[in-house]
């Protein structure tokens, strides 16, 4: 982290000059013009952590910048969404007199979204016990005046919910509004408003579909139930539980009735349409009757892995949302053997930072 960066008045500088490294790393593979969605300035970011100092009588957050190569007080902090900003200053001033909440807490972390839900983390270096969960009872009721929060207490093999451990979610869409359960300590987009610009984007590109849509790395279904109107019917795999539970909740809460999800990472997958392996997870399941022209993969950092690199090349038409250029750069070596870079956009989900999260959309040649 670098805080003397986060300045709002060079922003739209520092966004083109994200474009323009962008342009030139990826030159030789002859793309469209860079379709740029920019974030908000300040106040984008729906998640934040910051670990507590306790000095004395006194109690704050901190970060620690890179540059300083030191802690930062950050009694604010200007990514953070207004939501985080105005429940940081509510809960230090709750935590402060209180010796039950504030022993050994060492992370305060939060989870806030544009619907006004928002999830405050307590961590902690010892054991909680019921004085600490009545404490944070009468916490939670006190600020529930004001905010929609749920509090969670965690140590070492601990986790107390006083409530729920989630947010619901909701974006606006184009016309839709689409509702996404998303639990703590699970991957979110960070930035609510550059997602919505995503979603709206991956919709664009798929227009006019034909047949079904398979997605690898679904998450909790994101950009599967957005996606799903654009298709006959689609078809998404997630390896972790808490996520596949999430995308089951969205799928249902949100009325979508042609959209199956399928507890398989994508190398299980691959393996399961090379017909090398059988799993009792795809009992009832007939992947031959999915007719699916188009993929969608949002890997992790990582990239992509070689058998699932061959899978995705099989496709006529491939989106690929990518955290990591160098490691998409790494995977259009292969893919721009068979396809066409059409549609090319960077997605400024972390300003003040050289993160690019971008999307390409190849088509056969």
């Amino acid at each position: 982290m670098n805080l003397a960066a986060m300045d709002p008045t060079t922003y739209d500088a520092q966004l083109t000059a994200k474009r323009i490294k962008l342009e030139q790393a990826f030159a030789q593979f002859e793309t469209p013009s860079v379709e740029v969605f920019a974030s908000e300035p300040a106040h984008y970011r729906m998640r934040a952590e910051f670990r507590v100092w306790h000095e004395g009588d006194d109690l704050y957050y901190y970060m620690f910048d890179k540059v300083l190569n030191d802690k930062v007080r950050c009694d604010q902090y200007l990514p953070a969404s207004a939501l985080i900003n105005q429940m940081m200053a509510a809960l230090i001033a709750e935590l402060k007199p209180n010796h039950s909440l504030r022993h050994k807490l060492f992370q305060v972390d939060f989870l806030s979204t544009l619907s006004g839900e928002i999830l405050v983390s307590l961590l902690y270096h010892r054991q909680l016990d019921d004085q600490w969960r009545s404490e944070a009872a009468a916490l939670k009721a006190r600020l529930s005046s004001q905010f929609k929060v749920n509090i969670i207490g965690r140590a070492r093999k601990q986790k107390i919910d006083l409530d729920k451990d989630f947010v619901v979610e909701s974006l606006q869409v184009n016309d839709k509004v689409f509702h996404y359960k998303q639990i703590e300590n699970s991957f979110t987009q960070p930035n609510a408003k550059v997602a919505i610009k995503m979603l709206e984007w991956a919709i664009d590109v798929t227009q006019r579909s034909q047949g079904d849509l398979l997605e690898l790395y679904c998450g909790n279904g994101n950009f599967s139930i957005a996606l799903a109107q654009n298709f006959n019917r689609v078809l998404a795999t997630e390896l972790a539980k808490p996520s596949v539970d999430a995308a089951q909740y969205n799928i249902e809460v949100n009325n979508i009735d042609n959209l199956q999800i399928i507890r398989m990472s994508a190398e299980e997958f691959s393996d399961a349409m090379a017909k090398n392996r059988s799993f009792r997870r795809l009992e009832g399941i007939d992947l031959d009757s999915y007719v699916c022209n188009t993929i969608f993969v949002d890997p992790p950092r990582a990239g992509i892995d070689p058998a699932t690199l061959e899978l995705v090349q099989g496709y006529e038409r491939i989106l690929y949302i990518s955290c990591n250029p160098d490691t998409l750069k790494d995977n259009l070596q292969q893919l721009n053997q068979t396809h066409k870079v059409t549609r090319f956009a960077l997605f400024d989900q972390f300003p003040y930072t050289d993160h690019m999260e971008t999307g390409v959309l190849l088509e056969r040649r």
